[in-house]
């Protein structure tokens, strides 16, 4: 058979063709594919849920958005949690949880109970507390809640078939300290469905021990006088650390109170971690008797998303699992697995080395503290107490205090105000400094708002080391000649602004700063609404002026949320600050923006008069103008024929309209005023009466020195004063001496010692050699004088 010759170029050719022919079929498949889908595809679904899916790094970058913001402005310093390798132990057991819930039944069932009997094993050991049962839960106020349960089953026999129709006849009461978490009562309330008369709050003592203790003689007459109403008290929750102040109850005397009343006692708190160490105090070692405690290893130790725990005692499992303190299904088992492995990688050293180190930070937080004067501690135990409360006191109140025992309820209320606003703004202050040492603000019944830090809940997990401490306590000592100097100008400030007219001041104890002052606008405007416009007008221009000046103040609008409207609020200062001087710059500004806005609201009227009276000027100069000229001079053509053959000099005159006055003005005045500008020198500028000269890089509103330190420049300085007037007096005395004996002449000059030459005529030869000598000497006789004066600076 013949062969046929394919040409190589046509081959390729219907290769590529082909393979287009493909990718265009292929292109339309796929279209085709994609109509159909969306023809079937619901309309309602969400778009990231659209479609296949998404892949794994398109879903983790999404999470990465979500966790650290997507914008940048969002972006904030935040107190980054420490995770190291038990954060890491921790986060792998959930992920193992989740892996072992796929296990068999069996497998699963052995697991889990190996793993919960071992956790409780292990925690009942380490905190002394023997023959006790756990309840793994993630929110801590579970724990309670299930005991609660497990009480009012143990009260009534028929609670489980007879539901809330046996809490008629006798309701029950729950006890809880006035120091407890806010809201906890009501909490319980609502999840057992109890109306709120079943909560009674404790409250602490008021003559005699700890004001955050709660009053046991006043708990026994509760407990009679509902006992007498025909209610049965169940529940008496009382704490090992106050939320607050951190102070324990005396748990003892409350065990035997409960015993005898045949009542539950649940504790909670955070000392409760120091029953782990070596050496534990009484009053917290009494809390291993009590029937049940909840305890947060979670901050305690720096583990993050491990469950809080309820140790209790009860004999009877079934009223147990019906409350819910036990389950019977495996993957709820799994819950204490994160605890399991993290208890295992610490160890019991690791444990009481954590919280050992949480209360020696607390103890040198106190040491530093015991050295400033200004601050009140409030704490339970000076030598073993793991939360440090303090505050900023004035010194007068403070001298009080120690001498006769009295408490911050004799100080004044307005004092009282004062010192809480002071006291949020130091805790924030020294939280935004050292974020790291994990200080925040709390707010006591008796002492008011007081800076805490507790290290047992913020030490591990923010990785704070004793130099954080010591950071802190210099910054404490930094702030604190703040807040006493903001202290004394205040009243100062006050007077001063009563003085100056123009100015209000308002009183806003809550404001922590100098105070606050308003400008009263002089405005006769009969309606409210148009007065209050203008005066927000000008209290924001006059904010504005003085956030540009160059000072070290802080201006402000105030609070966001209850502060006074139309005011300049000046935040904190220090004593060297010079309070005439600031008060009489927003007089002045204000008065200045007051003027200026007053201006700018006739403008309009002015401008529109203006322009009507122009305009009938304008027209009557037409007028003159067309029987000056006659009527020929109009036409377009011959006009201008005629102003060629014959000019015609215009007598129309300029005009300017002056904004000031509200006049039109000729403008030969205009021009005049300009051309004497123009030769002579521009007037000065005004200024206040107070206008200081301000050295270089001194900050506005700032004395140069104390009254002492200024008497003191001045008596040295004198002699130097002097002495340079008397050199200028020479020189000055030389100059017009020379002036007198040297005659001007415009084609002759005589030359002074190389440097300046003056117009002369031509002397005799020995007058002029005369004159020269003269001024020779005179000349010597200054440079002299300056020396001895640079000599005398150089000795001072």
């Amino acid at each position: 058979m013949p062969e046929y010759m394919v040409d190589p170029t046509l081959a390729e050719m219907g290769k590529n063709l082909n393979e287009a022919m493909k990718m265009l079929e292929d292109s339309q498949r796929e279209a085709d594919e994609e109509r159909e889908k969306k023809k079937y595809a619901r309309k309602d679904i969400p778009g990231p849920l659209q479609g296949s899916g998404q892949n794994m790094t398109a879903i983790l970058q999404l999470v990465q958005n979500l966790m650290h913001g997507e914008d940048e402005e969002e972006l904030q310093p935040h107190r980054l949690q420490n995770v190291g390798e038990q954060g890491h132990i921790s986060l792998l057991g959930h992920s193992l949880a989740a892996y072992i819930s796929v296990l068999d039944k069996e497998r699963l069932r052995k697991l889990t109970t190996r793993i919960l009997s071992d956790s409780t094993l292990w925690l009942c050991r380490l905190f002394r507390y023997e023959n006790g049962s756990a309840y793994y839960h993630e929110d801590d106020r579970e724990g309670l809640l299930k005991v609660c349960k497990l009480i009012i089953h143990s009260s009534y026999d028929d609670y489980a078939t007879e539901g809330f129709n046996v809490l008629h006849n006798k309701s029950p009461v729950l006890y809880i300290s006035s120091a407890c978490r806010t809201g906890l009562g009501q909490y319980i309330c609502n999840q057992l469905g109890l109306p709120i008369s079943c909560m009674c709050s404790v409250p602490c003592n008021t003559m005699f021990g700890s004001q955050h203790q709660m009053d046991v003689a006043l708990l026994e007459r509760l407990i009679k006088d509902d006992i007498e109403c025909g209610k049965l008290p169940l529940l008496l929750v009382a704490n090992a650390g106050t939320p607050g102040a951190g102070h324990t109850d005396k748990l003892a005397r409350l065990n035997e109170l409960c015993n005898q009343y045949k009542m539950w006692l649940h504790v909670e708190g955070v000392n409760l971690a120091t029953l782990t160490l070596g050496y534990v105090s009484s009053s917290v070692l009494a809390a291993t008797k009590c029937d049940s405690m909840t305890l947060t290893l979670g901050p305690w130790l720096g583990l993050p998303a491990v469950p809080a725990v309820t140790l209790y005692r009860h004999e009877d499992p079934s009223l147990s699992l019906a409350a819910g303190l036990t389950t019977s299904q495996p993957v709820e088992k799994l819950r204490a697995l994160p605890l399991w492995l993290s208890l295992q990688y610490l160890g019991h050293d690791g444990i009481v080395d954590r919280i050992k180190y949480a209360s020696q930070l607390s103890q040198r937080l106190l040491e530093n503290l015991r050295k400033l004067s200004s601050i009140r501690t409030s704490v339970e135990d000076e030598f073993n107490s793991p939360v440090v409360v303090f505050r900023f006191i004035q010194e007068h109140l403070q001298s009080v205090s120690i001498l006769d025992g009295a408490q911050e309820s004799t100080k004044d209320s307005n004092e009282r105000e004062t010192d809480d606003a002071l006291n949020r703004w130091l805790g924030e202050q020294l939280g935004q400094l050292v974020p790291t040492s994990g200080v925040d603000v709390v707010e006591l019944e008796d002492e008011g708002v007081c800076i805490r830090f507790s290290p047992l809940m913020t030490a591990a997990v923010l990785n704070t080391a004793p130099e954080h401490v010591d950071q802190l306590a210099e910054c404490l000592k930094a702030k604190i000649p703040i807040l006493i100097s903001t202290l004394q100008l205040r009243e100062e400030f006050k007077e001063e602004v009563y003085r100056v007219t123009g100015l209000n001041y308002i009183e806003d104890l809550s404001w922590p700063g100098l105070g606050a002052v308003r400008y009263e606008v002089n405005n006769e405007e009969s309606d409210p609404e148009k007065q209050q416009l203008a005066m927000e007008k000008i209290s924001t221009g006059l904010l504005k002026k003085l956030k540009e000046l160059d000072s070290d103040l802080m201006f402000s609008t105030g609070p966001e949320f209850g502060g006074e409207k139309n005011c300049i609020y000046i935040g904190m200062v220090t004593d060297n600050l010079d309070v005439p001087e600031l008060v009489e710059t927003i007089a002045v500004t204000g008065k200045e923006i007051e003027e200026s806005s007053k201006l700018l609201e006739n403008m309009t009227e002015v401008v529109r008069k203006g322009i009507i009276e122009a305009q009938q000027q304008l027209q009557k100069a037409n007028e003159a103008k067309l029987l000056e000229e006659g009527v020929l001079r109009q036409i377009p053509v011959v006009g201008s024929v005629l102003n060629w053959l014959s000019p015609v000099r215009s007598s129309v005159k300029g005009r300017s309209f002056s904004l000031a006055g509200g006049s039109l003005e000729p403008t030969d005045k205009l021009y005049a005023l300009k051309a004497q500008a123009s030769e002579g020198t521009p007037p000065p500028t005004p200024t206040t009466s107070r206008t200081k000269h301000k050295s270089p890089g001194q900050k506005l509103f700032r004395r140069s020195s104390r009254a002492s330190a200024s008497d003191t420049v001045s008596e040295t300085s004198m002699g130097h004063a002097e002495a340079m007037e008397e050199s200028q007096t020479i020189t000055e005395t030389t100059r017009l001496e020379g002036e007198n004996e040297i005659p001007k002449s415009s084609e002759y000059s005589v030359q002074l010692n190389g440097d300046l030459e003056l117009p002369g005529p031509i002397q005799p030869e020995g007058k002029s050699e005369e004159n020269s000598r003269n001024i020779h000497e005179v000349h010597q006789t200054s440079e002299s004088a300056v020396a001895e004066d640079l000599e005398k600076e150089d000795l001072r």
